[in-house]
């Protein structure tokens, strides 16, 4: 596979281990990762130590942030300076998080999943402890991204246990969430929210009832609104417009198992 070139060149580049496995990763993304948004072939990587994006698409300019592990991903992952990431959000320039993890034995990438940057909201960035007085950084506040909360259809495989994925399947699974991006700030950080409460009922079918159970965890997020179950059928409603939601009446719902991609169904008609 590519990872095994990359390591040979990569040995002559840097001697620190971590560096080594760095540079190994990258090249390999660099070689074999295409873009999930546009469909365009390849990814172009950025000058070293550019902060937060590492690869862009020259087709549709998306920005992409690898991540690399040898372990699986658990629940949460550091990120860079928590200020600059509250930036990012708040001018919506926040890039698409890849996430690979390797077998350095075997040789191979194992896993290889991507996040749109649409589900990074204010609920899913976690800061972290201000370093201690006596670190060289002290004071310095980092970030941690939450990834056990980012909706499973916001978590998209191109590479799983070794197998690639169909690229037809994950361009189509990518466009299923743009909607999102017709929001910004608030408005998309209240849809995806409102996501990760129907994915915390566990059901496939669920009513009102159930997803007002969210309803403090909401008032937290959103201290500032006064009529948060008005807001919650307000969301319901435009997920059921784009495709995400099925409304069975009586104030029940059923999640899509394939959303409709509204913005390409309207293509087809014109």
């Amino acid at each position: 596979m590519a990872l095994t070139s990359a390591r040979r060149r990569s040995r002559r580049r840097c001697s620190d281990f971590p560096q080594i496995v760095r540079v190994m990763t990258e090249a390999w993304a660099a070689t074999n990762l295409y873009c999930p948004n546009c469909g365009h072939q390849s990814l172009t990587q950025y000058e070293v130590n550019r902060p937060v994006a590492d690869f862009f698409c020259s087709i549709c300019c998306d920005d992409f942030e690898l991540k690399s592990s040898s372990r699986a991903f658990g629940k949460k992952m550091a990120n860079g300076a928590y200020e600059t990431k509250m930036q990012r959000l708040a001018s919506d320039t926040s890039p698409n998080l890849v996430l690979l993890r390797y077998d350095l034995e075997r040789r191979q990438v194992r896993d290889l999943a991507c996040v749109p940057r649409r589900f990074f909201v204010h609920s899913i960035i976690e800061a972290r402890k201000p370093l201690a007085e006596t670190a060289r950084r002290r004071g310095w506040i980092g970030s941690n991204i939450l990834l056990h909360l980012v909706p499973k259809i916001g978590r998209i495989d191109l590479v799983r246990n070794g197998e690639t994925m169909d690229k037809r399947a994950v361009l189509e699974k990518w466009r299923q969430t743009a909607f999102l991006e017709k929001n910004t700030g608030t408005a998309r950080g209240w849809l995806v929210d409102v996501m990760i409460c129907i994915e915390r009922l566990e059901k496939e079918t669920f009513s009102l009832t159930d997803i007002y159970e969210c309803e403090g965890r909401l008032e937290q997020l959103y201290p500032e609104n006064q009529h948060v179950r008005a807001k919650i059928r307000q969301q319901l409603q435009v997920l059921r417009d784009n495709g995400y939601l099925v409304f069975l009446g009586n104030g029940e719902y059923r999640k899509n198992a394939q959303p409709i991609d509204r913005t390409m169904s309207a293509s087809r008609r014109d």
